[in-house]
């Protein structure tokens, strides 16, 4: 099963920051044991890096991306510490450029039809609709897909338990990004419990 395929049949992908590299495996743990075995750590940190390698070795199985990527430097460091894909909050041409060259998913963040167009140019199926609740939500998402066909979509930014079925129901959105199962004081605080409860909670929703 491809990349994408492997998105959607998740449904939702965990937008994860990490600050100490050591949390990144119970992390990885706490999410495949409430059945949602993918995440995308976030390069907000200096343990990005460190914490994707690792979980990549713990859990070879489970789907692992790189997101909030601002360079091709970060996105050569991502695949090679065992990133499957590529996010970036907005459209990075070098990154595109070189995700597609090396034949890596992208999914960079965009909110308007002329950033589309840009995706449409480089053969990029899907894009992050980025944030997506303060830009119109799925009303939104509606009214740009319609010029768009073939484009998929993935909603990010204020997606949580409350919509994340509504978001789904849409056949061009191909899966939600989230972190309220993910927050940085559960991770921070070692509350890994709490974040298998939660992705259990939400996952149970999706299904």
């Amino acid at each position: 099963m491809d990349v994408l395929e492997r998105v959607k049949e998740v449904k939702i992908l965990p937008v994860i920051k990490i600050d100490n590299a050591k949390d990144a495996v119970p992390l990885a743990k706490a999410l495949i044991d409430g059945g949602l075995p993918a995440a995308e750590v976030t390069f907000r940190t200096a343990a990005a890096e460190d914490s994707i390698k690792a979980i990549c070795k713990a859990f070879p199985d489970m789907l692992v991306g790189a997101g909030s990527l601002t360079s091709v430097e970060q996105a050569k460091a991502a695949q090679a510490a065992g990133a499957q894909f590529f996010v970036s909050a907005g459209f990075h041409r070098g990154v595109a450029e070189y995700a597609v060259a090396n034949n890596i998913p992208y999914f960079p963040g965009v909110c308007t039809p002329s950033e589309i167009m840009w995706l449409v140019e480089l053969g990029l199926p899907v894009a992050k609709f980025f944030p997506a609740g303060q830009m119109g939500g799925l009303k939104t998402i509606k009214a740009i897909a319609a010029a768009f066909p073939t484009m998929k979509f993935m909603p990010t930014g204020g997606v949580n338990a409350s919509n994340v079925c509504e978001y789904l129901a849409y056949d061009k959105i191909v899966a939600c990004g989230g972190s309220w199962m993910v927050k940085d004081t559960l991770i921070n605080e070692g509350r890994f419990d709490e974040i298998t409860r939660l992705t259990k909670e939400a996952m149970d929703l999706v299904k």
